[in-house]
């Protein structure tokens, strides 16, 4: 190790989920709490903290391609190596390898990472620095006060998980599911909206499962925030079907900051393979619950996940997950091909993986029908009008970009600034993206 002495400049790259990106900024608030500067994209910095994620199995390999990028770099410009802080899920499945094979400053889990101060002063000092605990959520109590965010702001209320699907590193990573207290929850959306935020993203791996001793569940802590001044904007994810409460479905009809937009991930069509990944739902459960959703809301914009190629999914399993497909037509959706993550029990299934060229082809197949929804649900928001929170400028002179109550990327001309709300009435839908014109605004 040649960690810098007293290291005064910091970067933080988080991957993966929108998690990691909550727990990147609070890792950024807890540099900058200790003095040190962010250094702006592009430039070196003297500590630089890699918030990995270990969900697919690329993940770990590109954790120490980069560490090898950021040492190469420092030594073409003929500066000293940063200080090297692996954090997130890698770290904490990896831990002592790390150290080992890569010869990193600081290893920090992400239950740990409100130590990371102590860890870069340790590290500064040339002392050991792993932390892969897992304290019950001791780490929110230890982290700064937001002070000031953009106009969307993530909330994490509820970490780790207790389903255990078959396919998931995630009960090892983030251990089991904990939900932080609902008085420090509202305390910290407040906090947030002073801050400067608009919409709050209520974030958990598996955040329908967020609740306390009162039974409040999520959707009573949605009507809580529902009444701070200022806040416009309620969203959640990542949801578990079997968490979606009758109490949140009525929310989606009653709380009107609760945007029309669900994140509900089902994995695949066949009961067969959702029994194997031990998902503890079923096809028509889940349709059953996304119809009790529509209902409520029937401008709702539905959302989920798909894995193709598990361990022994056959050619007509498979056709079974595209039924399921053009049966919801999904808003947008994330779809992956099955990766095998050690210690899961999927990977120990290798006499039933499928063949490399045939996830391949189910993906492409996959991935053409959820683009097609998506356009048909973009074209179909044309002629809409609606409030777009106006989030960073586009790339044109005079145009700006935010987004819609269903999630969809809107750009626009106006002279609104960001954090702004403006009305907008959608004039084009395109595969990623709506075109939207400003409406008059009334006079004062």
């Amino acid at each position: 190790m040649n960690a810098p002495k007293n290291p005064r400049t910091f970067q933080v790259k988080s991957f993966g989920c929108q998690m990691n990106v909550y727990d990147g900024e609070r890792m950024a608030e807890l540099m900058a709490a200790q003095g040190m500067t962010a250094a702006a994209e592009g430039e070196a910095a003297d500590l630089v903290v890699l918030n990995t994620c270990h969900i697919r199995e690329k993940a770990t390999e590109k954790v120490y391609s980069d560490i090898g990028r950021l040492r190469k770099g420092a030594r073409a410009d003929g500066r000293a190596e940063p200080m090297i802080a692996i954090a997130g899920c890698v770290a904490q499945a990896e831990g002592e390898e790390i150290v080992r094979r890569a010869k990193v400053d600081v290893v920090v889990g992400p239950q740990a990472y409100h130590n990371l101060p102590e860890l870069v002063a340790k590290a500064a000092s040339g002392q050991s620095t792993l932390d892969t605990d897992m304290p019950a959520l001791s780490k929110f109590g230890a982290l700064p006060r937001r002070r000031k965010v953009g106009p969307t702001a993530f909330l994490t209320v509820q970490e780790g998980c207790d389903k255990f699907c078959t396919y998931c590193v995630v009960p090892y990573t983030r251990g089991a599911e904990i939900s932080r207290s609902f008085a420090e929850l509202v305390d910290e959306a407040k906090a947030l909206v002073d801050a400067g935020a608009r919409e709050i993203t209520l974030l958990g791996q598996n955040v329908n499962a967020w609740d306390d001793d009162a039974g409040t569940g999520l959707h009573g802590l949605i009507r809580a925030l529902d009444r701070i001044e200022g806040l416009e904007r309620i969203r959640y994810t990542t949801s578990h079907p079997n968490d979606m409460r009758e109490g949140l479905i009525r929310a989606h009809a009653e709380v009107a900051k609760l945007m029309p937009f669900l994140h509900l991930p089902v994995q695949a069509g066949s009961d067969r393979i959702l029994k194997a990944m031990n998902r503890s739902h079923t096809r028509d459960s889940y349709l059953e619950i996304l119809e009790r959703v529509r209902v409520a809301r029937p401008d709702i914009a539905l959302s989920g996940d798909f894995i193709v190629g598990f361990p022994g999914e056959t050619d007509a399993e498979f056709e079974e997950t595209l039924r399921l497909v053009d049966a919801v037509g999904y808003a947008q959706c994330f779809s992956f091909k099955y990766s095998p993550r050690p210690g899961t029990p999927a990977a120990e299934m290798t006499d039933r993986f499928v063949p490399a060229e045939v996830m391949d082809e189910r993906l492409q197949r996959l991935q053409a029908a959820l683009n097609r929804d998506q356009l048909a649900f973009n074209r179909a928001t044309a002629g809409k009008r609606c409030p777009v929170l106006i989030e960073r400028q586009g790339k044109l002179p005079g145009q700006m970009l935010g987004k819609s109550p269903w999630l969809q990327s809107v750009y626009l001309d106006t002279d609104a600034g960001i954090g702004d709300m403006v009305d907008v009435e959608i004039v084009a839908g395109f595969a990623n993206s709506l075109q939207g014109t400003e409406m008059v605004r009334a006079a004062a």
